[in-house]
């Protein structure tokens, strides 16, 4: 297997210039990542039930407190690096209390009136449980009686059933979230969760060995967990702002803030805690416009607004401000001036780019210009640990113009292959195209021989020397990145492209726990993205479906390759499919196959047959940087 290589000398002077630029470093968000530190377990280590770690801090032991920065690591990340290294369970005020640094994100515990409720149950089960068992251990073997998911993302849902039992969701115990929360987890992790989970692996370094030439930080949090992934729908929706409710004897006053972090989001206030839960509106660094494992465009302009909103609505009466990742700020005057800071970030990345745009600056010369002020440029949390202004400015100028440049010679172009084709021919062929990426690696150009020897790579992706050179490229671009996600694409793309991964015949399928969980219409609704129109062509096939788990009856028809589902409707000439949800789930992942006990059809079988013929199988390790 091919190594990664040392930092170039052209790596190291950007490096040593990029440190005269930062802000000067009081020590005090060393401070605030250790308060209120109560206890942790070793290394955070936790096992699942077959004893693999998901989640493992001692594997970031290269970066302990004595430790300099590494020549293959930006600095600035480094120091990012080593503040979310910090973990265990704190207190952040009297009955308010998180694990950090257990997962990508933070499990918050609010002490009630008979248990716990617990705020954003991380990404998976093993390490929420293990949150909870830390709580408990050291504030008292309570139950938990209420789960707040604050926004639509699966680092603050995917972890619940390791808080809440199967009992517990059967009863019908409180989850509450934003209104939309359910719309949007769906459309953002199963419609399009093959492609989006594929691209977070590269996103957050999930191949990278931890070391210095590896993956060392998220800049949001230290990487994503491994263990067991759900979602259990909520049962409480806040739909408006000053909405309040009352939960195991604590106050909660609610402002939600659609279109902001998240599609559906919700920031709130403890009065009896004089305690402001930001949810991810407000983190320690500059946040995603475009989040490059992909998803919706975010609006910058909304951001900015609902930030200023929760200064009025709750700055004057707050005295400590926590959020879903990383550590929280204490005293009014030191919440109200970090919410003014990341409000005017938003607000200028997005005021900005407009400006420029409305001056005929297309995206790539917009993001080359955009810097930020003095003022704004002098917090370490205003940095581009897990956005940039480079890809942030480019989202604001998509979401109000689109992809197209207005350049017509972008209108239409030839796809990777082709074009890369063309542009080795116009180099003069391939050895003649490497000799001038080789010239242009030696003078430290690393992004134009990452966008030169990718035509060779999608022309001709078996010439080694092709990938190997865009790997070196690629890599001294990951060593120079401050963006944590920036690092991890940039590493992993040259892992890939030196190790190339052997092709399967079949699809290599990403994990189903999200699609066995979800309720019956979001299920169906799934499927419309897998039907395969040029196979469906001009079939046309209707199936009543009786799903004996949940009581629900729906028509599915497939018409002019297109997929529709039609809750309480039947057709009275159409098969009839009775089966539970689980089951549905099973057949069309591969995990069960025709004819089958838990099947029940009246009628033909042979629509469903059909249909489940129809539906793509996706490969979770489809290619990225290669054909």
């Amino acid at each position: 297997m091919e190594q990664p290589k040392d930092a170039t000398e052209a790596t190291r002077r950007a490096l040593e210039e990029l440190v005269r630029t930062l802000p000067e470093d009081t020590g005090e968000d060393f401070e605030l990542a250790r308060k209120g530190f109560i206890a942790t377990i070793p290394d955070a280590k936790i096992l699942n039930a077959a004893g693999h770690a998901v989640w493992d801090m001692g594997t970031f032991a290269f970066q302990g407190e004595e430790c300099g920065c590494p020549e293959t690591v930006n600095p600035s990340l480094w120091r990012q690096a080593k503040l979310n290294a910090v973990h265990g369970l704190f207190e952040v005020t009297k009955g308010i209390y998180q694990v950090r640094n257990f997962d990508l994100s933070n499990i918050t515990f609010i002490e009630g009136d008979t248990g716990y409720i617990v705020i954003d149950p991380l990404i998976s089960a093993e390490p929420a449980a293990t949150a909870l068992a830390l709580m408990r251990e050291h504030r008292g073997d309570k139950p938990v009686t209420a789960v707040i998911y604050t926004h639509s993302h699966v680092d603050h849902y995917g972890g619940v059933k390791g808080v809440l039992s199967d009992e517990d969701i059967a009863s019908g115990l409180q989850i509450i979230a934003p209104e939309g929360f359910l719309e949007e987890a769906v459309s953002e992790n199963v419609l399009a969760g093959n492609a989006m989970g594929r691209r977070a692996t590269y996103m957050y370094g999930a191949l990278l060995p931890r070391n210095a030439k590896g993956h060392v930080d998220a800049g949001l949090g230290k990487t994503v967990s491994m263990g067991q992934v759900s979602l259990v729908p909520p049962t409480v929706s806040i739909s408006e702002t000053g909405t309040r409710m009352t939960v195991d004897g604590v106050e909660i006053v609610f402002q939600v803030t659609p279109g902001t972090e998240a599609p559906a989001e919700m920031n709130f206030y403890f009065p009896q805690f004089k305690a402001l839960c930001m949810a991810e509106n407000c983190s320690c660094q500059l946040h995603n416009l475009y989040t490059p494992r992909g998803a919706q465009v975010r609006d910058a302009k909304a951001w900015s607004w609902y930030i200023d909103e929760a200064i009025d609505l709750f700055a004057k009466k707050t005295d400590v401000l926590f959020a879903s990742h990383h550590w929280p700020r204490w005293g009014g005057d030191a919440a109200v001036s970090f919410l003014k800071k990341q409000r005017d970030l938003y607000k200028y990345v997005h005021d900005q780019t407009l400006r420029m745009a409305n001056h005929g600056d297309t995206p790539l010369e917009i993001a080359e210009k955009l810097a930020l002020p003095p003022t704004l440029a002098a917090e370490w949390y205003t940095r581009g640990y897990y956005g940039t202004l480079n890809h942030n400015a480019k989202a604001v100028y998509q979401r109000y113009l689109g992809w197209f440049d207005g350049n017509p010679a972008n209108l239409h172009k030839h796809p990777p292959e082709e074009a890369g084709r063309r542009y080795v021919e116009l180099a003069g062929g391939p050895q003649a195209l490497l000799e001038k990426a080789r010239a242009a690696f030696a003078k430290g150009d690393y992004r134009w021989v990452a966008e030169l020897v990718n035509h060779l790579v999608f022309a001709d992706p078996s010439n080694a020397d092709a990938r190997n050179l865009q790997a070196d490229a690629l890599e001294q671009l990951g060593y120079q990145a401050e963006s944590g996600p920036w690092r991890a694409f940039y590493l992993t793309a040259a892992m890939e492209l030196r190790n190339p991964r052997p092709p399967s015949d079949t699809p290599r399928q990403g994990a189903a726990g999200q699609i066995r969980s979800l309720p019956v219409e979001q299920l169906l609704d799934s499927l419309s993205v897998r039907l395969n129109g040029e196979r469906a062509g001009a079939s046309e096939i209707a199936i009543n479906f009786r799903f004996t788990d949940t009581n629900e009856r729906f028509l599915v028809t497939v018409e002019n390759a297109v997929f529709h589902h039609y809750p309480g409707r039947e057709a009275a000439m159409a098969p009839t499919v009775s089966l539970t949800r689980s089951v549905l789930a099973d057949l069309v992942i591969g995990e069960r196959t025709l004819p089958d006990d838990a099947v029940a059809i009246e009628g033909a079988s042979e629509p469903f047959a059909a249909l489940l013929s129809l539906l793509d199988r996706f490969d979770f390790w489809f290619e990225i940087v290669i054909p």
